[in-house]
């Protein structure tokens, strides 16, 4: 059977992840497309996503040759069912989220009414910001683009490839399989010796 692997952004714009394939962005994702090509892997990635990397401007165009070896694909929203417990724990999650960032909020606030300082206020600010994000984005599906990647891996019975720790936890949840993206590179190597054997996987 041939393996199905869904990309998001992360793949070619996390340093740790595409120095496995070049020293930059742009490099990287030539380096990809050519080991995916020399092997069966079917590489897919949602619209929303693609139109994402496509406005990155550290990646510069994409290569015409990308849509020649990656799929631009949406998951079919409309006919995909997945389990209503899902929802009810994506529920809860987002809730304890909100009562967390609101506390952080109070805990600041009170900060400043005992202390009286604003002469830091802008780093207060900006440290607030920082727990505040983290408190509700951290370890979450927080965007379209995520759960895209997400509902199409679950539709085609794919592997997510994705250096979002919580995109990489929901898939879990409802049993999508998970590769690290840092193993790509390895994997890929792997599935052109066993597919290939004696053809050279250097370059």
């Amino acid at each position: 059977m041939t393996e199905r692997f869904v990309l998001d952004t992360s793949v070619f714009t996390n340093p740790d992840i595409y120095a496995q394939f070049g020293i930059d962005s742009p490099s990287a994702i030539l380096g990809f497309l050519e080991l995916v090509r020399r092997t069966s892997v079917e590489c897919f990635i949602p619209r929303s996503v693609y139109d994402e990397l496509r406005l990155m401007k550290n990646l510069g165009k994409l290569p015409p040759e990308f849509e020649a070896s990656v799929r631009i694909r949406s998951p079919r929203k409309f006919n995909l069912q997945i389990p209503a417990q899902i929802v009810y724990e994506l529920i809860e999650e987002v809730r304890k989220r909100i009562d967390r960032g609101q506390h952080i909020a109070e805990e600041y606030a009170k900060a400043a009414r005992d202390t009286g300082e604003i002469q830091d206020a802008g780093r207060v600010i900006n440290r607030l910001r920082e727990r505040y994000r983290e408190a509700l984005r951290q370890g979450i599906i927080d965007s379209r683009e995520d759960m895209d990647v997400l509902l199409l891996a679950y539709e085609l019975d794919g592997v997510l490839i994705s250096a979002d720790e919580g995109l990489r936890k929901w898939a879990d949840k409802v049993g999508v399989k998970i590769l690290m993206p840092e193993n790509l590179r390895s994997v890929l190597e792997t599935l052109i010796e066993h597919h290939f054997p004696g053809q050279p996987v250097a370059q």
